[in-house]
């Protein structure tokens, strides 16, 4: 069998927008990096320029969005640059960051995927370090789980269930190539719904939203213009993909069934924890 290489960036890519919670102006620059690097944050307008890694140990908060911290340092709502990262097949990168969060973008995948693309991506010496699970593991939480199976690729089947009118009971199962992530998955947007807006300003959050970077949802009606009938149910199966890439590579079936970051990063946990004892 042929040895699957490490990839990294084949040169430097910029973009610059506002953030979907904070609402924080940001520059954003994905940088190449060398062998086994990772996927590693910069804050760049903090002194001493910290780095935070992308690995389980550092999610400090899954509220509507998955953050990662290191001794103070954070950036937040990281899930949809990491999707995009984990689908290229990109291992190693440097993220500066002049803000605590990357640009909400058009609210999907799809533009930090056409970044990447853009830059082309550059084979590295060094073997691609994809871990496949050996047996399941899984969270649970009343009629909500996640759980992973061995797998020969990397599947999601994941079930939502809304209340809503226009959303109820939404099911999709995909084989992830990259070909299937940039097609069918990277564009879905965020959902939000108009009782909550409110309360997410009080708290904070969702600060950079609008009509067009998510799917917004009124009592009866959907007030944006939707990519997908199932938009919902896609752009969770986007926030699986990015937050389990904090494991790098990956070969599993994940099920999933009304769940979201909290579960995300638990399953994460689990996985490393093992991974790390039988390394050890």
């Amino acid at each position: 069998m042929q040895e699957i290489k490490q990839q990294t960036l084949a040169k430097p890519v910029e973009y610059a927008g506002s953030g979907l919670h904070s609402g924080k102006k940001v520059t954003l620059r994905l940088l190449p990096a060398p062998v086994n690097t990772g996927i590693v944050f910069v804050r760049t307008d903090l002194a001493g320029r910290p780095e935070i890694r992308s690995n389980p140990a550092n999610v400090s908060s899954t509220v509507k969005a998955t953050t990662l911290s290191t001794d103070g340092a954070e950036v937040f709502t990281i899930e949809h640059l990491m999707a995009a990262l984990s689908m290229t097949g990109i291992d190693n990168c440097l993220i500066e960051m002049d803000s605590p969060e990357p640009p909400v973008a058009d609210g999907s995948a799809g533009v930090f995927a056409r970044l990447i693309l853009q830059a082309g991506r550059r084979q590295q010496e060094a073997a691609r370090k994809v871990y496949a699970v050996d047996r399941a593991f899984a969270v649970h939480q009343d009629e909500r789980y996640i759980c992973i199976l061995p797998y020969d690729g990397y599947r999601i089947s994941f079930t939502s269930i809304n209340p809503h009118p226009l959303l109820g009971t939404q099911y999709y199962d995909i084989e992830l190539t990259e070909e299937s992530f940039l097609q069918e998955i990277a564009p879905a947007r965020t959902v939000a719904f108009m009782h909550e807006v409110e309360q997410l300003k009080k708290m904070g959050l969702g600060l950079g939203g609008n009509t067009e970077n998510v799917v917004v949802f009124d009592s009866t009606v959907i007030l944006s213009v939707p990519r997908f009938k199932d938009e919902l149910i896609r752009h969770k199966i986007l926030d699986v993909i990015g937050d389990l890439y904090l494991l790098g590579p990956i070969k599993g079936h994940v099920i999933a069934v009304m769940t979201g970051h909290a579960f995300n990063a638990e399953l994460a946990r689990q996985i490393e924890n093992y991974r790390s004892r039988g390394e050890k």
